[in-house]
């Protein structure tokens, strides 16, 4: 099987070893998925990140079969989609859960929220689609914490001897005394999806629907941040990015029902949390962290 050179690299950086292993069993592990839920003609989207994905038939239906390295997050994706039970969502067919495989339906015509040129009309959408899928939080473990992920910007200080290095100081000192007030304040946790914007929210017969929730159980305003700071790298080419950015939090607030300023807090918060993240793994950081200047200068 030829795989695009990117989505190998993908793999072998971000997995290692259980990457590579992945990679050797592939061909294997599509034959054997394909005997067991009866599909031919299985074809590989033309994008591959992180996951194997391809289109299949299966009888008289065209589906979607998703293989993964074993990570928490495909434990949490698969748990997630379940629960949304097609509400908004993806629908997820059948799954094994030790071989980390899913059965999925395929979304069509598939188009991304990001083919839309009128944001305005995108957002609501957006924010449609986020009120179906939020479900009241979970006691099961398999899910991923939102408090987890916030605990890890804690490293970025460590990192730089108590200081923020690169970071703008008085963004990452706010953030921090923001996230603890949202972890504080009361408010019913919610399952949501994680990672909500314009490349994971596709058209299809039945509205439009999210696809690859990380599945993450937190305060349900989180779910705006990586929408708003979307879509990445081509935001802030736009010459009225900031009008735009202004009128997506007058959206959401219309929608959701969250104060304005808790809307832009919490785009702040991801915008550092993920140029953060990118920092890390050795990725483009800048492109975040110059969001998080223009989110906060906003009223």
């Amino acid at each position: 099987m030829n795989l695009p050179s990117e989505f190998i690299s993908n793999i072998e950086g971000g997995f290692g070893e259980a990457g590579r292993q992945f990679l050797a069993n592939l061909s294997s592990s599509i034959e054997a998925a394909s005997q067991r839920w009866g599909l031919s003609d299985v074809q590989p989207v033309p994008t591959l990140s992180y996951n194997f994905v391809a289109f299949a038939n299966r009888d008289d239906e065209q589906v979607a079969l998703k293989m993964g390295v074993p990570d928490r997050e495909l434990k949490s994706e698969m748990a997630t989609l379940r629960l949304f039970n097609g509400e908004g969502a993806c629908r997820l067919i059948d799954c094994d859960e030790e071989k980390y495989w899913m059965l999925l339906e395929r979304l069509k015509p598939g188009l991304m929220l990001l083919t839309l040129e009128d944001d305005e009309e995108a957002t609501h959408i957006a924010a449609e689609v986020m009120q179906k899928i939020w479900r009241p939080a979970p006691k099961e473990d398999v899910f991923i914490r939102l408090s987890d992920w916030f605990d890890g910007l804690k490293r970025l200080r460590a990192t730089f001897n108590g200081g923020t290095g690169p970071f703008n100081t008085k963004l990452v000192e706010r953030v921090e005394r923001s996230v603890k007030d949202f972890f504080i304040e009361n408010h019913k946790p919610v399952l949501m999806h994680g990672d909500f914007h314009h490349y994971n929210i596709l058209s299809s017969e039945r509205g439009w629907l999210v696809i690859d929730p990380k599945g993450v159980i937190g305060p349900a305003g989180y779910e705006v941040g990586p929408f708003l700071l979307n879509p990445w790298g081509d935001l802030l080419k736009l010459e009225d990015h900031r009008r735009m950015t202004e009128r997506r939090l007058d959206i959401l607030h219309e929608h959701l029902g969250f104060e304005r300023e808790r809307i832009r807090e919490w785009g702040l918060a991801h915008a550092i949390l993920s140029s953060w993240w990118s920092f890390e793994s050795h990725t483009e950081w800048r492109y975040a962290a110059a969001f998080a200047e223009v989110i906060a200068e906003l009223s």
